[in-house]
């Protein structure tokens, strides 16, 4: 994709969902109204490459990759972070969960909630300081400890975007890690 002029393709999570599951299996009975050549042309079939879709919400903008790491890189998270604050939630298939925050270009925490106390962020004690995540964690039973951080962190910070915000259309592309 790099040097390629890449055309966002209005998807909703339902959509963005059924086309990265089925990639080039899909056909035009699986998601009507999608125009099938246009998904083709885009490149949005091609399953090798992470699907994200972005939009905003109050004042976050926020990118939602379903299945994939893509967006979890250290590098996506200093970079979007200059000048302001960035929060990177991972939820992985087998259900292995990070959260990382940043603010300026640095991650300050980076951490897995079932053992917070091994965040290898450079100011781990900063996030702690603006949410109180580690009390919602200790709050409750080991196996929701991710829920219960996120959605402190989300609520303290102010920047929990509802489900609906994500099951709208928003503008979806195909990107790879060399991009």
């Amino acid at each position: 994709m790099a040097g390629e002029k890449v055309t966002p393709i209005a998807l909703s999570r339902a959509e963005a969902d059924a086309i990265q599951e089925l990639g080039e299996d899909l056909d035009e009975g699986d998601i009507p109204g999608l125009d099938m050549d246009e998904l083709r042309d885009s490149g949005m079939l091609d399953n090798e490459r992470a699907l994200v879709r972005a939009g905003t919400y109050g004042d976050w903008a926020f990118a939602v990759e379903p299945m994939g790491l893509c967006l979890s890189e250290d590098e996506i998270l200093e970079s979007v972070s200059h000048g302001t604050s960035a929060l990177s939630v991972t939820l992985n298939d087998s259900m292995a969960s990070w959260i990382a925050y940043a603010e300026d270009g640095e991650i300050l925490s980076h951490f897995d909630p079932l053992f917070p106390e091994q965040d290898r962020g450079t100011n781990p004690q900063i996030l702690e300081e603006l949410t109180g995540y580690r009390a919602a964690i200790e709050d409750g039973d080991r196996a929701s400890s991710y829920e219960r951080a996120l959605h402190k962190i989300q609520r303290e910070l102010h920047c929990d975007v509802p489900q609906e915000a994500d099951e709208a259309s928003l503008p979806a592309i195909r990107v790879s890690e060399e991009d």
